[in-house]
C-alpha cells in the first residue's frame, strides 16, 4: 500500500506566527542588505545577520542543521555569482559586479520563518539583470497558483514557463513550511498543471524558483553543502513563504523592507506582489 507523506494544514493562528517569523526574516534580510558593497567578506554578512536575528529574540534556523554528516556552521546561506544555493559564509570577499544569493531562516515562538533574495554587489550586467528579472517574475507567477484546488504541478508549471530558455534547477525545491524547517509537500520549479498534490486552504510553503544562465544541472562542493551551476554560468534565487487561503494565495513573507535599502530598477516595479 502507498502512503503519503502527511501535510499539515495551519490554522489562522498559526499562519499569524508564521507570518511573524517571515517578517523578521525580510527585515534581517534588509539589515544584511545595508552591509553589501564590495570588499566585505560574506562571514562579515553572516554575523550581522546572527546577531540581528538573535537581538530580536529569534534563533538562526539554518546554524546546526544536519542533512545526513553534514552540519550547516551559519546563519546564513550566501550564495556568489555560480553558487546556486547553501553557500557557506567564510572569507570571501565581495567584488563589483557579482550576484549574491542569501536565504535566511529564523526560529521564532516555535515557528520558522524562511526568505531568499539576490542582490547585486554595485553595479551588475545586463545579462544578470535579466535573469534576476526572470527568477523573480516566475516567483510571483508561481505564486498566482497556490490557489485551493489547484496542483503542485500547477505551480511548478507557471515557474518555468516564465523562465524558458533558462535552466531552471531540477533537483532543488520548494517545500511546505511550519514548525520545521522543510515539511511536506514538496514543490518543484517543474510541472504539469493538474498534477501533483492538491492545494487545500490553510496549506503554508516555499516556492523558490532557482533559475541558472545556462544548464539546469548542477554539482556539490566538497563542503557538503555549496550547489553551483555545472557549465560556472551565473545563478539567481528568491523564496517566499505563501499560505494558501480561501480566496487565493497570500504572501506572508516580504521583499518591502530589503527594496527599501537597495536600487533593484529590474524588478522593483514588480514589488507589489512581495
Amino acid at each position: 500500500m502507498f502512503f503519503r507523506p502527511m501535510v499539515h494544514l495551519k490554522s489562522a493562528r498559526e499562519i499569524e506566527k508564521l507570518r511573524a517569523s517571515a517578517d523578521l526574516v525580510g527585515r534581517t534580510l534588509a539589515e544584511v542588505a545595508r552591509h553589501i558593497q564590495p570588499g566585505v567578506t560574506t562571514a562579515a554578512l553572516d554575523e550581522v545577520a546572527e546577531t540581528f536575528i538573535r537581538d530580536h529574540g529569534a534563533t538562526p534556523a539554518f546554524k546546526g542543521h544536519r542533512a545526513g554528516d553534514n552540519v550547516f556552521p551559519a546563519s546564513l546561506c550566501v550564495s556568489v555569482d555560480d553558487a546556486v544555493v547553501h553557500g557557506i559564509p567564510g572569507d570571501e570577499e565581495l567584488r563589483e559586479g557579482q550576484l549574491l544569493s542569501i536565504d535566511c531562516g529564523v526560529v521564532l515562538n516555535g515557528f520558522i520563518g524562511d526568505s531568499a533574495y539576490t542582490f547585486p554587489v554595485g553595479e551588475i550586467s545586463d545579462e544578470a539583470q535579466e535573469l534576476c528579472l526572470v527568477t523573480y517574475e516566475s516567483l510571483l507567477a508561481g505564486i498566482e497558483q497556490a490557489r485551493p484546488g489547484n496542483r503542485v504541478g500547477d505551480i511548478g508549471h507557471a515557474v518555468s514557463q516564465r523562465c524558458a530558455g533558462y535552466g531552471v534547477v531540477r533537483e532543488l525545491c520548494g517545500h511546505g513550511v511550519g514548525r520545521e524547517l522543510w515539511e511536506e509537500p514538496q514543490v518543484p520549479n517543474y510541472g504539469k498543471p493538474g498534477r501533483g498534490r492538491k492545494l487545500k486552504r490553510g496549506l503554508t510553503i516555499c516556492i523558490e524558483p532557482m533559475v541558472n544562465i545556462g544548464t539546469a544541472d548542477v554539482t556539490t562542493d566538497a563542503d557538503g553543502w555549496t550547489v553551483r551551476t555545472a557549465d560556472g554560468s551565473l545563478s539567481a534565487h528568491y523564496e517566499h513563504m505563501v499560505a494558501v487561503q480561501k480566496d487565493g494565495p497570500e504572501t506572508l513573507s516580504t521583499f518591502a523592507y530589503i527594496e527599501e535599502v537597495i536600487d533593484a530598477p529590474y524588478h522593483k516595479a514588480q514589488v507589489t506582489n512581495g
